[in-house]
């Protein structure tokens, strides 16, 4: 009897997952059949939307859309880089050299910095090209937008569009870019490549054009002009806080002309010639009224390679009202309120001259001296007067990608009056090129 019990328990068993089993393969079934309705429905609705689409698009010349990347050649560059320097004596900024602060009041007081805000990413796009007009563009951030140093803000450092007609050797870039004038830069470490010591020339929002007219025995000369923005300040000896760049009403203008001509054998120099005008416009609270201040320029720039391992650049200017240039020392316009009418530019003048050499294997070396001399008579006591600068560094490639550099500087700061002040800086950094 129990053995009875047990077959009619399995017998039931079975008969109980056949049904389930017979019952799951229905329902798939008809899953299986409205699913393969569907898909052929979805098929006929496309090839009808095909029918009318693609006659359409033939017809008007259009094209399908196109993913960006796909569309335009747009390129990635930059690189990370970290910073470490010493200075036998206070300099400002610290991060980079400026100047060396006066050391009346704290001679010989050393200061260890590290950053990686020189970091630098930038975007490349090209294109499209029509055969006749080119256009590209390009965009370039680094971290020396100020804050914490461990939290740095982004900064700007181009934002511009060109379009370029290559058959014309002509070109118009709008947007923001390094300055028309004094164009070169010596190849150092510090990140200031000479500003503030007889590099100047920065960058700012402007319309550029360029022209380029061949020679038949070789070589070009170039005609640049541009219409920039002019970069004023705020004073607390002024009423209200208007920018005086804009409120001159007008733009500043930058120009140069240079040739490119074979020099030492087959060797290309380049010299150009550079200036720029433009006005500041002050609203002054002691006396009610308005003053205008000129800032300008007048550059020499001079590129010569002497063999393919040995290049000479240098630079030379003289103007006034340049601190927007990073010029003067960082001092534009004197306003001295122990005398309520003496409001003037500040002149300065100097230049550098800088010798690229190498490659030699995985090293290449760099040397140069720079100055800046402001006229004594327009600044008052405790201002600048001189600061120069004389460095030499290498840079050792660990592979295609990654360098070491080592710099060591001598630089001098005079002011009207005590301190002048001198320092010894040591940088080295360590850079990954993408």
């Amino acid at each position: 009897m129990k053995n009875l019990q047990v077959l009619l328990s399995l017998v039931l068993l079975t008969s109980v997952g056949t049904t389930c089993l017979a019952a799951d393969s229905e329902d798939l079934a008809r899953e299986n059949a409205e699913l393969k309705r569907k898909v052929e429905k979805l098929d006929k609705d496309m090839e009808e939307l095909r029918k009318i689409v693609i006659p359409q698009a033939e017809a008007t010349g259009s094209q399908s859309p196109k993913i960006v990347w796909s569309d335009l050649d747009i390129q990635l560059y930059g690189y990370l880089k970290l910073d470490a320097a010493y200075d036998s004596s206070r300099t400002n900024n610290g991060n980079y050299a400026q100047w060396i602060e006066q050391e009346n009041n704290n001679k010989d007081d050393d200061q260890f910095n590290m950053t990686a805000n020189q970091s630098r990413f930038g975007v490349k796009i090209n294109g499209p090209d029509d055969g006749t007009i080119k256009t590209s563009g390009r965009a370039e951030v680094d971290f020396y937008g100020g804050s914490n140093e461990n939290k740095s803000h982004l900064m700007m450092r181009h934002a511009y569009m060109k379009l370029d007609w290559p058959e014309s050797r002509f070109n118009i870039i709008a947007g923001q870019t390094s300055d028309v004038i004094s164009p070169l830069f010596p190849s150092t470490l510090n990140y200031s490549v000479g500003w503030w010591t007889g590099n100047i020339g920065y960058r700012r929002p402007q319309i550029r054009l360029t022209k380029e007219l061949g020679f038949e025995m070789g070589g070009f000369l170039k005609l640049e002009g541009a219409l920039t923005r002019t970069i004023g300040r705020d004073n607390i000896y002024m009423e209200g806080t208007t920018d005086s760049g804009e409120d001159a009403g007008f733009p500043t203008f930058q120009g140069r002309a240079s040739m490119t001509l074979p020099m030492l054998g087959v060797q290309e120099a380049t010299i150009g010639l550079s200036g720029h005008w433009g006005e500041e416009e002050y609203d002054i609270a002691v006396t009610g009224r308005e003053k205008e201040f000129m800032t300008w320029s007048v550059n020499l720039d001079y590129t010569q390679p002497i063999c393919s391992k040995v290049q000479i650049k240098a630079e030379l200017f003289t103007g006034e009202n340049l601190d927007a240039y990073l010029g003067g020392i960082g001092q534009g316009v004197i306003t001295d309120m122990t005398k309520p009418n003496h409001y003037e530019e500040i002149g300065s003048k100097g230049g550098w001259i800088a010798a690229g050499l190498g490659p030699w294997g995985n090293k290449r070396f760099n040397v140069g001296f720079a100055m800046d001399d402001v006229d004594r008579g327009d600044v008052n006591d405790g201002n600048r007067t001189l600061n120069r600068s004389v460095f030499g560094n290498v840079y050792c490639s660990l592979n295609k990608q990654t360098d070491v550099a080592f710099e060591i500087s001598h630089w001098r700061t005079e002011y009207r009056g005590p301190g002048d002040a001198d320092s010894l800086r040591v940088q080295t950094a360590l850079i990954y090129k993408f």
